[in-house]
């Protein structure tokens, strides 16, 4: 620490003439665990680049961090199974725009099975179904459940609110044809990561709003919930990786037309005074992350609320961690967090 390096060369008649500096309540990035690292160094190794100094096609089209987990665990010679047990179907869920696509996984047996409705990352901009493919297929062997992964339209072709227009029609349909797909009507629930976490968190909010079918549970990994970009995670993790505050700042230039639309209470979920009698929720978050403190705020408004809420924080790992547990032990720790929440969701329900 600086403070040591400095202690024995001031005098101390210079050190009691001084005036009394103000304590200082900022606090440094944490560091990741070796593991959370060696990621963080293969995607380093595969040229990913910061977000923010790249054009859309290029943050499309560069090395994600699951590129980096699924090459550290290639290096490590781990197998991929048992999430291999689980099949996958592709399938396109009808709209008035043409269509929105989705994967369907499947566990092994007969049903009729619990079913997640579950929307990936990727700052509503970058990413599609096979970069989050992990996290849904661990889901679905865990909890022995369908899960329904959307690919929801992107900016900034499709500026906001086309996501979130994408992730309630999808809930719907889902709700709708739950019973062709041989899930239990009775048990759905939504999820999602970062972007998508914001879309799953809308979608029980819609659900109550519309006085739809509500999902009897919500998993929020790291979920974008405010529009405050001053918080406490994002002046700790301001240059992490793979997510800082300029890369953020870069997402959210990219999805809305302009930036008063981030008042929007879709977007500003901590803004909203309305969240009493929304399912239950896992908000699972990283300590390394500048969502982190959004998610901590949206965990607290909805127990204020009166909503129950399990919330966990990972020290050590960084955003996108959730879908690492094969090579990352926090993140096999978070999906057994979210898998146990999910299945006793699924038992108290009918």
């Amino acid at each position: 620490m600086k403070s040591s390096m400095f202690a024995k060369a001031l005098p101390l008649a210079l050190v009691m003439a001084a005036p009394l500096a103000a304590p200082s309540f900022a606090q440094e990035m944490a560091k990741p665990t070796t593991d959370m690292q060696a990621v963080l160094d293969k995607l380093g190794a595969l040229d990913a680049k910061p977000f923010s100094s790249l054009s859309v096609p290029e943050a499309r089209t560069q090395a994600s961090p699951a590129d980096a987990a699924k090459a550290v665990q290639w290096e490590k010679r781990l197998s991929s199974n048992p999430e291999a047990q689980v099949t996958t179907k592709d399938i396109t869920i009808p709209t008035a725009e043409g269509g929105i696509a989705a994967r369907v996984y499947m566990p092994a047996g007969k049903g009729p099975f619990p079913v997640v409705v579950y929307y990936h990352g990727g700052g509503w901009v970058v990413a599609d179904l096979n970069v989050y493919d992990g996290a849904p297929r661990a889901l679905s062997l865990g909890a022995k459940a369908i899960v329904v992964s959307v690919e929801y339209r992107h900016a900034p072709e499709h500026k906001f609110p086309a996501a979130h227009n994408d992730a309630w029609t999808a809930y719907k349909w889902v709700v709708e044809n739950i019973h062709d797909m041989n899930g239990n009507s009775d048990k759905i629930a939504v999820a999602g990561e970062s972007a998508g976490g914001n879309l799953a968190a809308n979608v029980a909010l819609m659900a109550k709003e519309m006085k739809a079918k509500q999902p009897v549970h919500q998993l929020l990994v790291y979920p974008v919930a405010g529009n405050d970009m001053e918080t406490a995670s994002y002046k700790e993790n301001a240059n992490a990786k793979p997510l800082g505050k300029a890369d953020m700042e870069w997402f959210v230039k990219n999805t809305v037309t302009s930036m008063d639309e981030t008042k929007d209470p879709r977007i500003n979920l901590n803004g909203r005074s309305d969240l009493a009698g929304v399912a239950p929720a896992t908000v699972i978050l990283a300590q390394i992350d500048p969502l982190r403190s959004d998610g901590e705020t949206y965990a607290s408004k909805l127990k204020d609320a009166g909503v129950a809420v399990n919330t966990k924080t990972y020290n050590g790992v960084t955003h996108e961690f959730f879908g690492m547990g094969k090579v990352v032990p926090e993140a096999k720790q978070a999906l057994d967090l979210a898998v146990a929440d999910l299945i006793a969701a699924f038992d108290k329900a009918k």
